[in-house]
């Protein structure tokens, strides 16, 4: 038996780098000839040494042919790999019934087979046909495949088939490794199973092995995932006392767990641990310190966060530079929303979001000639318009009561082909309220059936994070709310039924 062992592993050695659990089935190797034809295929010709040395060097010394050949006939290869995983895909076949028909399968077509299977969301079937594929060859019952298909198995989250292929891998005399030992663990600590996986945590240390930082890692993470911080901290310190010491990954795990729970103490305690280790942080790590601050509203250590974050030139999300924005605003510091567009754009594209930032800070700050010279540098760029600019301009035109330039680009929205929506209706209901008169592009609205069309929103939130929603919107979420959920759900609302809604009691629009 070890001897097959050995000998499997021998020539699966180049296999083994392919199908390691991270990088699971990725590539499909095929045995390929050193030449075109075998010794043994010219040993009737008297001068089959010969001929046979010759193609030999005739490869070597023409290597662009040697490799066309080994192309066709990995192509082949392939080719018949496609015609065999054909029979699979029809939902009423069945990989046990094939395997039983054709016999036997070649390790190519067996692994085919199961990436199939993991593909087509079919994992439940892969250990039925382990069972027998292995079972037809006894030399195919080794550790090395064992760790596959457990590992699969685990990745699955089908703990229960993880545990039948461990203890049936122990019955055949199987040593498990450490690595099939941690798939187990972390498939347990990712279902909330924590006595499970604890359990075969101290299996691991009865079998003589010895737990890695990578085991500890994966515990910290699925405590985090379900917020069982305590449960967390005496696992930091059981790895400790198992003589395991965190690295630089654990540490970063950390920092992310805390990060994500709203933890700042522990999230800085551990930091600095990091720093007097002289420890390195994650791109991911910094990103979510950033997140953390930001959700807390803390802008000073936010913004150190955020310069770590710059010079790392690390790419942010829409969402978390929304945060950032939000936070500066309700700080009333809007200036840093033009350095936070300057920045993205010295690491991205000036995309619709930068161009918000860089408008809503001259917006918010009520300067015209900061809002002009924004939109003449769009201009210069081609950059289309959009609901969130035309909406962030008329806002700051509503605010500074700026009557006449809020209506010439009221009226002028369709030059700039921009298409209104609930904010813009909301801009001139509100306007209309404090003395302007928008009759005008009310009735323009009305004649080209824009107040018949499904109500749409499509102004970035960071807009009305800035501005407000202003009455007509609230007033349209109060109304709303108000009915009961089958009258607000048996039609498509559109602007002219919100605004029939709004003013339902107020005799008619103002």
């Amino acid at each position: 038996m070890d001897m097959d062992i050995h000998c499997c592993r021998a020539t699966t050695f180049k296999q083994t780098c392919l199908f390691n659990t991270n990088i699971l089935f990725s590539k499909t190797l095929f045995t390929k000839p050193k030449t075109l034809f075998t010794p043994s295929s010219l040993s009737s010709h008297p001068h089959s040494r010969f001929q046979t040395h010759h193609l030999q060097l005739s490869h070597r010394d023409n290597p662009t042919k040697h490799t066309t050949l080994l192309k066709i006939e990995s192509f082949h290869e392939n080719d018949s790999l496609e015609l065999f995983i054909q029979k699979l895909s029809n939902k009423a076949s069945s990989p046990l019934q094939l395997l039983r028909d054709d016999g036997d399968w070649s390790k190519q077509q067996f692994w085919a087979v199961i990436r199939f299977l993991k593909r087509a969301s079919r994992s439940g079937e892969i250990l039925q046909v382990f069972h027998l594929w292995k079972d037809i060859e006894k030399s195919r019952i080794n550790e090395f495949n064992y760790e596959k298909i457990i590992g699969l198995l685990s990745q699955e989250d089908l703990a229960e088939e993880s545990v039948l292929a461990l203890e049936e891998m122990k019955t055949q005399g199987l040593k498990p490794s450490l690595v099939i030992y941690n798939s187990v663990i972390h498939c347990f600590a990712r279902k909330g199973e924590f006595d499970r996986a604890l359990y075969f945590l101290n299996e691991l240390k009865e079998n003589n092995l010895i737990a890695d930082t990578e085991t500890y890692d994966g515990l910290i993470q699925s405590f985090g995932k379900f917020k069982m911080y305590d449960e967390l901290d005496e696992c930091v310190k059981k790895m400790e006392s198992d003589g395991c010491l965190p690295d630089h990954i654990t540490y970063n795990l950390l920092i992310q767990e805390f990060s994500r729970g709203g933890l700042l103490k522990r999230m800085e305690r551990v930091c600095q641990t990091v720093l007097s280790k002289r420890m390195g942080f994650q791109s991911s790590t910094l990103v979510m310190m950033l997140e953390a601050y930001a959700n807390f509203g803390i802008i000073e250590k936010m913004e150190k966060a955020y310069r770590r974050v710059l010079n790392s030139k690390i790419p942010l999300k829409d969402d978390l530079i929304r945060k950032l924005a939000k936070v500066y605003i309700e700080n009333y510091k809007f200036s840093r929303l033009a350095d936070l567009g300057l920045d993205l754009f010295s690491v991205t594209d000036r995309t619709d979001l930068v161009w918000c930032l860089l408008l809503l800070s001259h917006a918010c700050l009520l300067s015209r000639k900061g809002v002009d010279s924004i939109v003449k540098e769009m201009e210069a760029e081609n950059v289309p318009w959009n609901a969130t600019m035309a909406n962030t301009i008329l806002l700051a035109y509503l605010k500074m009561k700026d009557f006449t330039r809020l209506r010439i680009l009221m009226l002028e929205l369709s030059t700039h082909h921009v298409r209104p929506d609930i904010v813009t209706v909301g801009i001139l209901f509100d306007a209309n309220r404090i003395g302007f008169n928008g009759t005008t592009a009310l009735n323009i609205w009305r004649k080209t059936g824009f107040l018949d069309e499904a109500v749409e929103m499509n102004t970035d939130p960071l807009v009305l994070t800035a501005f407000g929603k202003g009455n007509f919107l609230r007033s349209c979420e109060a109304r709303y709310s108000a009915l009961e959920p089958e009258a607000r759900e048996k039609k498509i609302w559109t602007y002219q039924n919100l605004i029939d809604l709004v003013f339902k009691h107020r005799g008619g629009p103002n």
